[in-house]
């Protein structure tokens, strides 16, 4: 653990420590050099390779998530990743060449990727792992000096990466420093070139409001409802496999991009949750408090909110479907709602849990007008053959990405930036856009010495003028005329 020193004046120190001697090794461009860049990327796989185990019990310990969704959603997607930016970091350091002006002939021209600096990640405690490594592995690619602020609702994982980075990792530029929210408002009291946050909307206006203090750009990768529309002209029971798996398979719901509720038709609704029971009952057993494949809940504070939005006194009577807990254990079941009011707070809230509310509406489109009246969700997704209403939802529902005929998939594709929109965030990530989001694109021009054109030079005369306006609308036959000195007496 990267001890920050007892009460908030030692805190504040210690912190002003560590950072400085980030700000000291970037300054002396330890990190900016292609091969300290591979160095570190190889020795996180290295560190994940070795250290698999451990990462995930950690997993276990936290939120009893299962090991084969530790590893689908987790571990190998971080290696994935990593194995990405190796493969292509040398080509996306290279300068970019761009295309030039007439006006500035003769002149090339690129754009250049240089890092931004000492940057901070602050990871969330639902994918502890993943979201902690992709974005450190993205500011590490693009030449920055890192911290890594893990989330302490998740210690084990916490604890693991204070312990395991300095066995690895390049310790004057790459720390972990753990703790609460009293070390979380520490480190934002220090100057950084960009702050990179995973969580909820409202510690995201946090962020900013210290980010804004030192204009410190800011990526903010939060949630949202995410809503899902089922067209009865779907192939049910793959949909229904789908959304399940899509739910209660990415961490019990406790998941940004997972379906926090559904919507279609009232003449579809009885098909669509006799398909989603049958299909949790094939998944998860007759008694899903029993199964080895589901996570629970990451603590009582979280169980606690959970259990006030499935027992309001709207909400409580339209369960279609489990509702089963355990407080002991912090399981909740799998559980199926049935039109639940639109200003109940599990409508009003994002849930980050196993509840599942199922709005219905008289036709399938109905759906569009629910989604734009609430705040815009950082996923959408749609079950349907029919290819013009696809169209038509891509095209009219604002949302940070949309997935159709499949749940949460989209975060597997690394050519696809990933990021919210409004509420649920702002910035990207992943792939290539990792590496773009803690670069700074540095445009460069370059001229030689010849080229010299008499009209741009004071005293603006008539004849100077009309030759610059035809310049800068685009005329050769006045490129020309300014490159052989026209007008040659003015």
């Amino acid at each position: 653990m990267e001890a920050v020193g007892k009460g908030v004046d030692s805190a504040s120190e210690r912190v002003e420590e560590i950072v400085g001697e980030l700000r000291r090794s970037f300054t002396e461009r330890r990190t900016v050099g292609y091969e300290w860049r591979v160095a570190q990327l190889k020795a996180i796989l290295r560190m994940i390779e070795e250290r698999e185990a451990d990462f995930m019990a950690a997993l276990y310990s936290d939120l009893s998530k299962p090991q084969m969704e530790a590893f689908l959603h987790e571990i190998s997607l971080v290696r994935a990743a990593c194995e990405l930016l190796l493969k292509e970091l040398k080509h996306w350091m290279k300068p970019q060449k761009v295309p030039t002006k007439i006006t500035t002939f003769p002149s090339s021209a690129c754009i250049v990727s240089e890092p931004l600096g000492v940057v901070l990640v602050i990871s969330p405690w639902n994918y502890p792992f993943l979201l902690s490594l992709e974005p450190v592995i993205g500011a590490i690619a693009a030449g920055n000096a890192v911290v890594l602020k893990p989330s302490e609702v998740a210690p084990a994982m916490s604890a693991l990466f204070a312990k395991v980075f300095p066995e690895y990792l390049d310790n004057s530029s790459i720390r972990v420093v753990e703790g609460g929210a009293s070390e979380t408002t520490v480190l934002l009291e220090q100057k950084w070139d960009k702050i990179f946050f995973t969580g909820n909307p409202k510690i995201g206006r946090i962020i900013m409001t210290a980010a804004a203090k030192n204009l410190t750009p800011v990526v903010l990768e939060l949630g949202g409802k995410a809503p899902v529309v089922v067209d009865s002209n779907c192939d049910l029971k793959v949909a229904a496999k789908r959304i399940v798996v899509g739910k209660w398979g990415c961490n019990n719901g406790q998941a940004c991009v997972s379906p926090d509720y559904i919507i279609t038709t009232k003449s579809f609704a009885l098909q669509l949750v006799n398909a989603l029971k049958n299909t949790l009952e094939a998944f998860y057993g007759k008694d899903p408090l029993e199964s080895k494949d589901l996570s629970r809940i990451v603590n009582s504070n979280h169980f606690e909110r959970l259990t006030r939005l499935l027992d309001e006194v709207e909400v409580s009577d339209k369960v279609v479907h489990g509702g089963q807990r355990n407080k002991e254990l912090l399981f909740i079941a799998p559980t199926l709602l049935l039109d639940p009011p639109l200003d109940s707070l599990i409508m009003q809230e994002e849930i980050f849990g196993p509840l599942l509310p199922i709005l219905t509406v008289d036709k399938v489109e109905d759906s569009f007008d629910i989604i734009n009246t609430g705040t815009k969700p950082l996923a959408a997704y749609l079950f349907t053959k029919n290819k013009k209403l696809q169209k038509k939802f891509v095209m009219t529902t604002s949302t940070g990405a949309i997935l159709i005929n499949d749940i949460a998939l989209q975060i597997a594709n690394p050519n696809l930036p990933f990021g919210g929109v409004g509420e649920s965030g702002m910035g990207s990530y992943h792939g290539k856009f990792s590496f773009d989001a803690f670069s700074h694109k540095k445009g460069v021009l370059v001229r030689g010495f010849g080229g010299e054109a008499r009209a741009r030079y004071p005293p603006y005369t008539p004849m100077k003028q009309k030759l610059l306006r035809n310049l800068l609308n685009g005329s050769i036959v006045a490129l020309i005329l300014a490159l052989m000195g026209w007008p040659w007496r003015e």
